[in-house]
């Protein structure tokens, strides 16, 4: 009899409160603001309502990245959520390269809606959008010719 009674108010603790749920965070411009990072590439990315216009460092998204495969990647977190003629993006993006800067300006775009719409974060998580990727370029040791590589060996 007392071990029920011990179950049962252990149930009743186990009961975790509810989390307290997302608010939208926005600037006094009505904007939503994320920093998205990728190898050595961070983004500053600033979402707002709009026609589906993305803007990178001043230029155009087709003048920025020539290659049709970046700008998909910066698409993909707008067109997963049926984002894409909604909303504006506007952002500046230093370091690494373009591949780079396509995953930082992603994982940006990605925080951005999360700050605009909470509602948002279950349907960009599956998908690894919201996930930094932590790969970074390994540094080049002493006696090394890079960062494992060795100088070539002679036995004379």
């Amino acid at each position: 009899m007392a071990e029920t009674q011990g179950f049962e108010a252990l149930q009743s603790l186990s009961s975790a409160p509810e989390a307290a749920p997302a608010v939208q965070k926005l600037d006094k411009f009505g904007r939503a603001y994320a920093t998205g990072k990728r190898k050595n590439a961070i983004a500053r990315v600033w979402i707002k309502p709009g026609s589906g216009k993305i803007t990178i460092n001043g230029k155009d998204q087709l003048q920025y990245f020539a290659r049709e495969i970046l700008r998909m990647m910066i698409a993909q977190p707008l067109e997963v959520t049926d984002r894409l003629t909604q909303f504006d993006v506007d952002c500046t993006v230093q370091g690494s390269g373009l591949s780079g800067q396509a995953g930082a300006i992603r994982h940006g775009i990605s925080h951005a809606l999360t700050h605009y719409e909470p509602a948002l974060r279950p349907v960009l998580k599956p998908h690894g959008f919201l996930t930094r990727d932590s790969r970074v370029v390994e540094r080049k040791k002493y006696g090394r010719a890079k960062a494992r590589k060795s100088f070539q060996f002679s036995k004379r």
